[in-house]
Formats: structure tokens, C-alpha cells, sequence
């Protein structure tokens, strides 16, 4: 085991609060992560944490020493990462998270091209529809559509993605095919909806002859997977909103229906974040410019297909 080593866990201790945490993100048991932890102690002479059977916390001596092991770790990727850019030949792991539509169907079909062209890189791909940590989950990319809420990360756009109102053929026949947004409230539709942690109210952002209005929108179904609403819009249950790359084959082979066509949905921006360092690391780099490229060209091919309406 190196001290470098040891570093590297005592941060990732200290950033996901939890000693099994840490030892989960780095591939070694909670035993050999207590045990870094212990020798890095032993070997300052102080106490770095705090510990209960319930809570791990900080003492002031492992604030202090916080700061300086991410300077250790920052010169030392950054030293790498000059001699990888000599000889051209990446290796490491490249932590990637996305939205569950975005990763299953943009990212990880194209992930083992990139590691033939690439052998020594490792790709660790995490999917979720939940927001996530980027410093706390140890992550150098986050694909994501939306908004960004923290205005430290750098983030590169790759499209506006459309989307579309759709529901099946038997859910239209049945409650009828609403026309507007406000048939959407009026006719007491069911909407499928896609919960995020803290939501209190769904809102839909539809395009009116008057501009962007937010709908208020309800259902019995709620999910916090993207995927679960397809399946339920596809048995008939409700009307789902949706990107088009995520529902382009059903609209195609008559699965789907648009609906609400006189309100389309205002577009969303898909995008990737990372911190100014990840972005010099040129595994990271490589990995950031190989998917945009093949995102953003899936994006603009899937969304003619369907022939959407204006």
C-alpha cells in the first residue's frame, strides 16, 4: 500500500461521510479503509475523525489536512495527465453518471467502441434519473437535461432536445386525444409523471400561440424513472412527457401517439458538467468529445424521424 493511497482514501472518507462508502468507491472493503484511516492517524500523531456507531465527522485537525491532500491528488493527476498527453495513450478510470434514458440509449451503446480505441481506459458508468454529487460521488462527468444548479462546474452544451406529449392508441380511444395544454387540466387527463427528490407539484412547460406557460399537471402515476413512464404509456395509462430519442422507434411504428399538439413541450437542454480540472484530464477529455459527437448526431437524426408538429 502506498501513502498515496492512503490519501486518496482518507478523501474519499472525508467527502462521502461514511468509511463502507468510501470502501464501495474505490473497490476495497470497509476493513482495508478503517485501516488506511487508522495508519494515516497513526502516522500524524492526531485523530481525523470522529467516530460513533452511527455518525463519522471531521475532527479540525482532518479540516486542515482536507485541503492539503486535494492539493497531493490535484499535482499528482495533474503531473499524469502531462506525461499521458506525451506519449497519447490514456489509462485510468473515467467516472461518468446520466439520466437513465440518456445512458442506456446515448452513452452505453457507444462505450465499447471508445474502449477499443482506447484499451487502457476504464469506463464506470452510473444511471439515474436522481440528481446527483459530483464531488461526493467521486464523478468527472455528468451528462444531464435541464438546467445546472451549481454554477461552479463547467458544463458543455450538446443540444436542445425536443419532446413530445404521447400516449398509446387504446388510451387515446378510450379518454379521447386532448388538443391543448389545457385540455390536458380540462379533460382531467392522465399525466405520467417523473418525480424528483423534493418535488412537491408537477409542471409541464408547454409552447402556447402566448408564449412558454407552465401547466400544473396530476396522475396516479408517478415514477422516478424515465423508463417505468414508457412502459406505462405504452400499456395505455396515461400521457407521458418524454424526449424524442427516448420514444422515436414507438412514435415510428405507431406505439405512441403525439397528443396536445397544439402545445408542444418546450425544448430541454441536454449538456455535460465537469470541474475545470477533469476537463484538462485528457482521458476525460477524450471520453467528453467522443459522446458529444455521437450524442448530439443521434439527437438531430431521431427527431426529423418522427415528424413532430409546429
Amino acid at each position: 500500500m502506498s501513502y498515496l493511497d492512503t490519501i486518496r482514501t482518507f478523501v474519499r472518507v472525508y467527502e462521502l461521510g461514511s468509511m463502507s462508502a468510501a470502501g464501495r468507491d474505490l473497490r476495497i472493503s470497509p476493513a482495508v479503509t478503517s485501516s488506511r484511516i487508522s495508519q494515516l492517524e497513526e502516522r500524524l500523531g492526531v485523530r481525523l475523525f470522529q467516530r460513533t456507531t452511527r455518525n463519522l465527522s471531521p475532527t479540525e485537525q482532518g479540516k486542515a489536512f482536507y485541503g492539503g491532500a486535494c492539493g497531493i491528488l490535484e499535482a499528482v493527476e495533474a503531473a499524469e495527465a502531462e506525461v499521458v498527453n506525451l506519449t497519447d495513450n490514456p489509462r485510468g478510470a473515467v467516472h461518468v453518471a446520466a439520466p437513465l434514458g440518456v445512458g442506456r440509449r446515448l452513452i452505453a451503446p457507444h462505450v465499447p467502441a471508445f474502449l477499443e480505441r482506447y484499451p487502457e481506459v476504464t469506463v464506470r458508468l452510473r444511471l439515474s434519473d436522481r440528481k446527483v454529487d459530483m464531488t461526493g460521488e467521486g464523478l468527472d462527468l455528468a451528462f444531464f437535461l435541464g438546467q445546472p444548479e451549481d454554477s461552479t462546474l463547467r458544463m458543455r452544451k450538446i443540444a436542445d432536445v425536443e419532446r413530445v406529449l404521447c400516449a398509446a392508441p387504446e388510451y387515446i380511444a378510450a379518454r379521447g386525444c386532448p388538443a391543448s395544454g389545457d385540455d390536458l387540466i380540462a379533460q382531467g387527463h392522465d399525466c405520467l409523471n417523473l418525480r424528483f427528490p423534493g418535488a412537491t407539484e408537477f409542471q409541464w412547460r408547454l409552447r402556447t400561440p402566448d408564449g412558454v406557460r407552465r401547466f400544473r399537471v396530476s396522475g396516479r402515476y408517478e415514477s422516478d424513472d424515465g423508463d417505468v413512464l414508457t412502459d406505462w404509456a405504452l400499456g395505455g395509462h396515461g400521457i407521458a412527457l418524454k424526449p424524442v430519442f427516448e420514444v422515436a422507434d414507438h412514435l415510428a411504428a405507431g406505439r405512441l401517439v403525439a397528443v396536445a399538439t397544439q402545445t408542444p413541450p418546450d425544448p430541454i437542454q441536454m449538456a455535460c458538467l465537469f470541474t475545470h480540472r477533469k476537463g484538462q484530464d485528457p482521458k476525460t477529455r477524450l471520453f467528453m468529445d467522443f459522446m458529444i459527437e455521437r450524442i448530439a448526431r443521434v439527437v438531430r437524426e431521431a427527431t426529423p424521424a418522427v415528424q413532430l408538429p409546429r
